[in-house]
């Protein structure tokens, strides 16, 4: 299912709501979507890191998740930026990479720490999955005490 949602109280303006199995293509479709999203908002300053951003957590569906089913999220913030979430069925939570540095995989959360004004992991109600998120800021309002 992809649809435009009206926006919950804590966001500005309409929302992106998708729900599908994803495929190693899909990253490719949802950056699309998203640099959509932003170019109307007027928030292209965060584009770069955003797609950078959702590209890994996609990855880590179509990596770990069985069915690759997940439900992906795009919200303004108001005045401050975009925040992304993806949210699966997988009740196992993400870790970032620890060990040797030349290991393939596990660094898409270190990358996403690193590029990010923040992000978490927050367990569904129901303990049936998890939803991975970000939010990306303005410099004006990463610059702004108490905003990020």
């Amino acid at each position: 299912m992809n649809d435009v949602t009206g926006s919950p109280a804590d966001v500005a303006g309409s929302a992106y709501r998708a729900a599908f199995a994803v495929s190693e293509h899909s990253a490719l479709h949802l950056r699309r979507v998203l640099r959509m999203y932003l170019t109307g908002w007027g928030l292209l300053e965060v584009a770069d890191v955003a797609e950078l951003a959702l590209t890994e957590l996609i990855a880590n569906v179509v990596r770990h998740v069985p069915g690759r089913r997940c439900q992906t999220y795009i919200f303004r913030l108001p005045a401050r930026g975009v925040r992304v979430e993806v949210a699966d069925g997988c009740p196992g939570l993400p870790r970032a990479a620890v060990g040797d540095e030349l290991d393939e995989g596990g660094r898409g959360l270190v990358l996403v720490d690193a590029l990010t004004d923040s992000w978490g992991v927050e367990p569904l109600r129901d303990g049936s999955g998890k939803t991975v998120w970000f939010e990306c800021l303005t410099a004006k309002a990463a610059d702004v005490p108490g905003e990020g």
